[in-house]
């Protein structure tokens, strides 16, 4: 029987550290496309232990669970346990939609004081403290390709973008961080 050989992840052995700003991809984590109505909220939140944000641009955690939301109808969780989210949503008895995107996601933690202007080399936001501030969430773009960003701290901001385009985003990512002072 032939071995087979270990998965390598998008951005295997990619990082950048230098000028105020840090690029690092972060580890495989538990990604759920979570839709439902509002009649479900709250079926759905008890489950997965905190309360799903209900507020454009918010987010909710709890340990390493998150959730942010897209949409009226729609969260991006997140488990950087790895803990199978859609087998959660399952027992859940309420109209919703759970789908497991762990695979197709993949997450660049953007850090250091340059983050917001680097992050605008690509992306249209505002995104200064008193426009987006910590825990905000929203989907947007980078260059061409379509991100979720979550602000998790002051300085720090979580990218999430699909694997087929991580290497592109990651790219013009450290462009802008090379480049910009």
């Amino acid at each position: 029987m032939a071995e087979l050989a270990a998965r390598v992840t998008a951005l295997e052995g990619r990082a950048y550290d230098g000028n105020g700003i840090s690029l690092t991809p972060l580890p495989s984590a538990s990604r759920l496309s979570l839709r439902a109505p509002p009649a479900s909220a709250a079926a759905l939140s008890e489950t997965l232990g905190f309360v799903l944000p209900e507020r454009p641009k918010s987010s909710a955690q709890k340990g390493a669970r998150s959730a942010l939301w897209l949409g009226p109808d729609e969260w991006l969780v997140i488990d950087d346990e790895g803990i199978d989210l859609a087998q959660l949503c399952v027992r859940v008895r309420v109209l919703h939609s759970a789908v497991d995107v762990s695979h197709r996601n993949v997450g660049i933690l953007v850090s250091g004081q340059r983050a917001e202007e680097v992050l605008n080399a690509g992306c249209p936001q505002d995104l200064s403290l008193d426009r987006f501030g910590v825990g905000a969430a929203s989907r947007t773009v980078f260059g061409k390709a379509e991100i979720v960003l979550w602000r998790v701290e002051e300085t720090a901001f979580r990218v999430e973008c699909w694997r087929s385009f991580s290497d592109y985003v990651f790219g013009l990512l450290e462009k802008a961080a090379r480049e910009s002072l």
